[in-house]
């Protein structure tokens, strides 16, 4: 396949929208968080030591920094805080509500009530919730009372870190086969250069190595969409490794956005299944009757099966990114933890060859979500053999 044609292909934007579509669905709903509901559990954010001092709570930083958020934090805290904010956008018991993160931030106890349009809201650790009922004297219950988290929630399609995160991976996505697709166009049968020279090693291995082996003489329908997740997710795994900004955001380690990535991927997988496919889901040749009538048990099998491959899409890349972050906030933290600034002779050695590990790895899990999904979709449009 002419390899200028992957890039200017309707497929390929169609694809890219779509993605980027549910993608965005995905972060600003929040839907996230098994990261996020760990931290809502957190119950204190400090310790008091013996001689009266407050000592940070690692884990719920370590969760703080890898959980989304309202806003993109730099460093600080308090009033010596840097940090963007980023619009809320609230569905109310009112109607729609839209103000910045820092308008209503929450105050040193965790929390603040606020009113916002005529809606009365609090903002508890950054996630915004209805108030429950007043004390005799008017004011809400207090957090010591523990009310606040178990109170109902508006419909919260923020525009968060993620989401940001999100926007610059396909700013980054767009100019770089922008570039690349020009290059293919203007330099027909010349030697690659510049941008086009160190990313066609890459394309040439998605195509040779990932799309044909799994897909045969098929592969130039879902070259395209196996380009852009590839990519997509490199990229990804890449911006999350840098501590500051355009990086710092745990996209590919939030479970909504790799959902949406395996819901993609069996929608096509099921789109483009073929009469073969299907005939193998509901009636499995080779198998005896009595596991298929009265009660289908081989067709309950093969689509729970049918259904575990997204699963196991979701939560390996979803893993493999969160665990490789907090591996390395925790290895920082031991210089915390003990109280040593010796430890950081040990530590600091470890983060940077940890971190060399996660560059590979960032790789790596782009390459295996991509060569399973062309595996899953080489299942489901392959022809026909005798049995």
């Amino acid at each position: 396949m002419d390899k200028k044609r992957i890039f200017t292909s309707q497929l390929f934007n169609r694809i890219c929208v779509f993605a980027l579509f549910f993608a965005f669905i995905a972060t600003g709903t929040k839907a996230n968080s098994v990261v996020q509901k760990t931290e809502d559990d957190v119950a204190d954010t400090t310790k008091t030591t013996t001689k009266g001092e407050k000592e940070v709570d690692i884990s719920e930083t370590i969760l703080h920094h890898i959980a989304d958020s309202h806003e993109w934090h730099f460093w600080g805290e308090g009033k010596d805080k840097i940090a963007i904010p980023l619009p809320v956008i609230l569905y109310t018991k009112s109607g729609l509500v839209t103000f910045l993160s820092s308008k209503h931030d929450e105050d040193e106890t965790g929390t603040i009530t606020f009113n916002e349009k005529g809606q009365e809201m609090i903002n508890y650790e950054g996630k915004y919730y209805y108030p429950a009922a007043k004390n005799a004297d008017g004011t809400y219950y207090s957090l010591d009372e523990n009310k606040i988290p178990t109170n109902d929630k508006p419909l919260d399609i923020s525009i968060t870190k993620n989401v940001v995160s999100l926007f610059i991976s396909v700013a980054l996505l767009l100019i770089i086969f922008g570039v690349v697709a020009k290059s293919y166009r203007t330099r027909v049968g010349k030697a690659p250069k510049g941008l086009q020279a160190v990313l066609e090693p890459f394309i040439i291995f998605v195509r040779d190595d990932i799309a044909k082996p799994q897909l045969g003489y098929k592969y130039t329908k879902f070259l395209p969409y196996l380009l852009t997740l590839f990519f997509f997710v490199w990229i990804n795994n890449l911006l999350g490794l840098i501590p500051i900004f355009p990086g710092g955001a745990n996209l590919t380690g939030n479970i909504a956005v790799t959902l949406m990535l395996a819901l993609i991927t069996f929608i096509l997988t099921a789109a483009n299944g073929n009469k073969n496919f299907w005939k193998h889901i509901f009636n499995t040749p080779g198998v005896p009757w009595w596991l298929k009538l009265p009660i289908p048990l081989m067709p309950i099998v093969e689509f729970i099966g049918l259904l575990a491959r997204p699963i196991a899409l979701m939560i390996r890349l979803f893993a493999n990114i969160t665990a490789g972050h907090i591996l390395i906030l925790s290895l920082l933290s031991l210089i915390v933890i003990l109280k040593s600034v010796y430890i950081s002779a040990f530590s600091i050695p470890f983060v940077i060859f940890i971190s060399l590990i996660e560059l590979l790895v960032g790789f790596l899990q782009a390459f295996i979500f991509t060569i399973l999904t062309s595996l899953f979709i080489g299942l489901a449009v392959q022809d026909d053999h005798a049995h």
